[in-house]
């Protein structure tokens, strides 16, 4: 009874880290880096804006999906049918496009670390995220890897935190009280944590796990809860470590502004830290890519299901293919990243309008204050999505 339980514990936590790792990669990263040095301490305001939108997508799609039992294409395929197959085509083509990034990150990360060329960093990387789902007990050591790689980044980041000594006090007090609001980068920093495929990682990784029904809904919305608070930790503590080295008068290398902050806070040794810290974002991202995209592939017959991991790993193989032959095709990932911003949205929408369908929920009660609650972040991110295809045109 004892290891059912265990188990079940590892695989709420395995779903919570799974998402968590999956929106903290390398452009995670970048975004937190890049608007700290441009709001100081008002980006903790950002953080938290976000982090309260974060909360009403994720507990929406998690606690539906759960309650369901069906995958996020299957509800939109409910809705209007044709929808969940459209989804799932800008899932996939989107987290393969994405995974060029992570093998490239990934790559970067070793070559801080050890020293090697990038491609052959990412060629390892490659090599390790296959070797998991070789594994007949792949979904156990994804949960594993994932668990590891999240609760590293984060502690090896709030060393540097503190090596950076940031304004603890001010930053606190602009996050509640900022004297100046970007909405721009709160809508940034929401599709980067939550867009695509990353708010359904974790959800789908439930199901596949056999965690679903109106049972299950309070474990079901304490994983989802525990992976926001992942990545809004992780976030924080970038944050603190930006905000220290740039109100210490350091500037920022703009080609890598990350690994100055790294750098500069804790010299050489803050700079392996920081390979370690991108390469552990840009692996565990590479397999929740990878993971959640072929997930999306599941309805299109049952081939799909009985070859899921072999699926999966040739997914990878085709990122990394990618990465060696053409490199990171920036034009390629402004487009896929426009498309991208639509998946939300539209799937959020959709997850709200199956509440209608009592057939779909049985007894369950879907709580009213959640649902509102999901249209307010449906409204923002419909928002968003115009606005950045309004950009990518003009």
């Amino acid at each position: 009874m004892s290891k059912n339980k265990n188990n079940r514990l590892g695989v709420l936590l395995g779903a919570a880290f799974l998402m968590a790792t999956s929106s903290i990669g390398p452009g995670f990263l970048t975004q937190t880096t890049v608007f700290t040095e441009q709001l100081l301490e008002n980006f903790g305001f950002v953080i938290l804006a976000a982090t309260i939108i974060d909360i009403g997508a994720q507990l929406n799609i998690w606690r539906i999906i759960g309650v369901t039992g069906l995958r996020g294409q299957e509800i939109a395929n409910k809705v209007l049918p044709g929808l969940g197959v459209f989804i799932s085509i800008l899932i996939v083509i989107g987290g393969l496009a994405f995974n060029i990034g992570n093998i490239a990150g990934a790559g970067l990360g070793l070559q801080v670390l050890l020293g090697i060329s990038p491609e052959t960093g990412a060629l390892i990387s490659a090599a390790i995220a296959i070797s998991i789902f070789l594994s007949k007990q792949a979904g156990q050591l994804m949960d594993k890897f994932t668990q590891i790689m999240g609760a590293l980044m984060v502690l090896l980041t709030i060393y540097v935190a503190f090596a950076s000594n940031p304004p603890f006090a001010e930053a606190v007090i602009r996050t509640v009280a900022p004297t100046k609001i970007d909405v721009n980068a709160i809508l940034t920093i929401v599709g980067g944590t939550v867009g695509g495929y990353i708010t359904f990682s974790g959800g789908h990784r439930l199901l596949d796990a056999g965690i679903q029904g109106e049972e299950n809904v309070k474990e079901i919305t304490q994983s989802a809860v525990t992976g926001i608070g992942i990545s809004t930790i992780m976030r924080v503590v970038l944050f603190l470590a930006a905000l220290g080295v740039i109100t210490a008068g350091h500037t920022l290398n703009p080609d890598n502004p990350a690994a100055s902050v790294f750098q500069l806070a804790a010299g050489d040794f803050g700079y392996r830290i920081f390979g370690l810290v991108m390469w552990s974002a840009a692996v565990s991202s590479v397999i929740g890519a990878a993971y959640t995209s072929v997930s999306f592939l599941s309805s299109f017959g049952d081939f799909f299901v009985e070859h899921r991991n072999k699926i999966i790993m040739a997914f990878i193989v085709i990122s990394a293919t990618a990465f060696f032959t053409i490199g990171q095709p920036a034009q390629v990932l402004v487009i896929v990243g426009t498309l991208n911003g639509l998946i939300l949205p539209i799937i959020l929408g959709a997850m709200l309008l199956s509440l209608r369908k009592k057939e779909l929920f049985g007894a369950y009660k879907h709580p009213l204050w959640l649902a509102i609650f999901g249209w307010i972040v449906f409204a923002l991110t419909a928002y968003m999505s115009i606005i950045t295809i309004i950009n990518f045109f003009n």
